[in-house]
């Protein structure tokens, strides 16, 4: 790949995500205060040691959003991870099986798409215990159901063809077409819709910290963060709309990036060019 032909809105999206898993790597070695740390004044203004100035606790805005991308990014990974897993396995199977199973798991697939995803969030994180692991999975189950559905419609497409065909003549079982056949030639518009699913997991668990459902206090995350200097705004007070602007800049980076893989893909295929 030339990096010459990656457009500039590529790169500015790049860049975005790097900056933002440098500080979630880097977190207790980039802020210059403690997570918890209450350090000046309610609402103090940027300037001096506080470049962001402080939150409605008197906590370093600037520290708060550096341990707030680790979280976020974190859990949203993790949870896109094993939604993608689940999703995946799930769909191939179906749609290698097919008959009496694929019915069955798209037909489940449909009634848990048919609940609005933010309810039935919020239902099941009001009754379960209010721990980070629960939170993971409750998102990854919710957004698997979005990857059942992609993942079947490309798997359908691969799996009528004449090598897969071939390989079922061989006497190949199910795993070797779903692992060796199917997915090489799924990754593609996959990996696209991973750069998307994971954009949609940190707004979902930003919406999620926001009604208080999420990451709990006094752990730091952007969702949270706006949740707690929300009241600041009556006030003029900007500290809210930090936390919301990086949830939006991190957002369209990862969509700039995932465009990008998808017009290179599709050129690819199609022959027409390198880019």
């Amino acid at each position: 790949m030339n990096l010459r032909s990656i457009p500039i809105s590529a790169w500015i999206g790049i860049i975005g995500i790097a900056l933002c898993l440098l500080c979630a790597i880097f977190a207790p070695f980039i802020a210059p205060f403690g997570e918890r740390d209450v350090v000046g004044e309610i609402w103090m203004p940027a300037g001096g040691d506080f470049l962001l100035g402080t939150d409605n606790l008197g906590r370093d805005l600037l520290s708060r959003m550096i341990y707030g991308a680790h979280t976020t990014i974190f859990v949203a990974l993790v949870a896109t991870v094993i939604s993608f897993a689940l999703g995946m396995i799930l769909s191939f199977a179906a749609a290698v099986t097919g008959g009496f199973v694929d019915q069955l798991l798209s037909r489940f697939n449909d009634l848990m798409m048919a609940v609005p995803t933010l309810i039935f969030a919020l239902v099941v994180l009001a009754v379960l215990p209010q721990h980070l692991w629960i939170l993971i999975l409750v998102m990854a189950v919710l957004d698997s159901t979005r990857v059942f559905r992609i993942g079947r419609a490309v798997a359908l497409d691969i799996a009528v063809m004449e090598f897969v065909e071939a390989a079922r003549l061989r006497g190949e079982g199910s795993l070797w077409i779903i692992f060796r056949e199917i997915l090489p030639n799924t990754l593609s518009p996959l990996l696209a819709e991973f750069g998307l699913r994971f954009a949609f997991s940190i707004l979902f668990l930003s919406t999620l910290s926001f009604l208080g459902l999420g990451i709990q206090p006094p752990a730091a995350d952007w969702g949270g963060m706006v949740k707690d200097n929300k009241d600041g705004i009556i006030f003029g007070i900007s500290a809210a709309l930090v936390p919301g602007a990086a949830i939006a800049t991190l957002a369209i980076c990862v969509n700039l990036v995932v465009d990008w893989l998808m017009k290179r893909t599709s050129s690819l295929k199609g022959g027409r060019g390198d880019a």
